[in-house]
């Protein structure tokens, strides 16, 4: 499958159409809820002009050789999202993708997915209706194909901190994979995930890197070398060039993880969670921050003299005579 964000179904076609051969459907976003998506007035923002909605997805539906499908997001009200999702599956949809979340409900931590909103959806529409939201592990993906009655679901970054999520062998939840899985597990997904960008399509650097720090994230809290090293590809040295040249310095990062990992595991009664620690910078961040607070506090020490803070300002002390005294007869 083929995804697009687009506000203009002539172009939205034209581009659909450089692809219908080389895919088994194309797929409109009408989900994305960011502020580019505000900006360029795609995505979620759509939800504000339907007929437009309609028009892109009638205008594939009518003139590609595969089939249209589409994600969308719920409204605040249940029968809003119903009229909507009708309106598409009318517009000629095949396959209608529900995050159970509204535009609104970015933060995935703060909001739980309305799974019985998407099971609304799936009960009105006749075409097959996928999941989104709240699918952390293959457990979850179950009971949320079982609550909502859908024929599948979706998971985004679940997934970008563990694409074995789906894997039918793999342990189902975070407890069974902290039981069976080797400790150094989150690093030997990184690698493997190098191996493929570099062998299936060449991959930004800066992508490359951003899959890993979801891969690796709470490890590179404590190795803050490795999460400097990482940072560095889009940073230049001296020289000009990056630090990390390439996606092989990048996987070099990831092995050097993996085995930290393993040792700390065998040598540390099995730990198997990071300890995080401040990197070099953020050390040498403080003790600027340290330093400088120091100075402003000798400076309103010395301000708040009660002879001001200048040393001129106040008087001299006078020197006792040396002439000797009189006394009186």
């Amino acid at each position: 499958m083929v995804q697009f964000c687009a506000n203009e179904p002539a172009i939205l076609l034209a581009a659909a159409k450089l692809v219908e051969d080389r895919c088994d459907a194309v797929d409109i976003n009408f989900g994305c809820p960011q502020r580019i998506a505000r900006r360029g007035n795609y995505g979620a923002f759509l939800m504000d002009d339907l007929p437009r909605v309609e028009a892109l997805v009638s205008t594939l539906a009518r003139n590609l050789r595969v089939p249209v499908t589409c994600k969308i997001r719920i409204f605040p009200e249940l029968e809003r999202t119903l009229q909507y999702a009708r309106m598409i599956e009318a517009a000629g949809c095949s396959l209608l993708a529900v995050h159970g979340r509204t535009r609104e409900q970015k933060d995935s931590s703060k909001h739980r997915a309305d799974w019985a909103a998407i099971a609304a959806v799936r009960s009105a529409l006749r075409i097959p209706v996928l999941a989104n939201g709240d699918v952390r592990d293959l457990n979850e993906a179950h009971a949320c194909m079982q609550a909502t009655g859908c024929v599948g679901v979706l998971s985004a970054e679940p997934l970008l901190r563990n694409p074995a999520l789906f894997d039918a062998n793999a342990p189902h939840d975070a407890t069974e994979a902290a039981e069976s899985r080797p400790a150094e597990w989150p690093a030997m997904l990184a690698v493997e995930y190098c191996d493929a960008a570099q062998e299936h399509t060449p991959t930004p650097l800066r992508m490359v890197r951003g899959h890993i720090h979801k891969l690796l994230g709470h490890w590179l809290s404590e190795f803050t070398d490795l999460r400097d090293a990482l940072n560095s590809t889009h940073r230049t040295d001296g020289s000009g060039a990056p630090t990390l040249k390439t996606l092989a310095d990048v996987r070099a990062v990831c092995v050097e993880a993996q085995h930290r990992i393993r040792a700390i595991y065998q040598s540390e009664h099995g730990r198997r969670v990071p300890v995080p620690k401040l990197s070099a910078r953020a050390l040498q961040r403080e003790e600027e921050a340290a330093a400088k607070a120091a100075a402003i506090a000798a400076q309103e020490m010395e301000d708040n003299h009660p002879y001001g803070g200048s040393s001129a300002k106040r008087p001299r002390e006078v020197e006792p005579s040396c002439e000797p005294c009189t006394q009186a007869a």
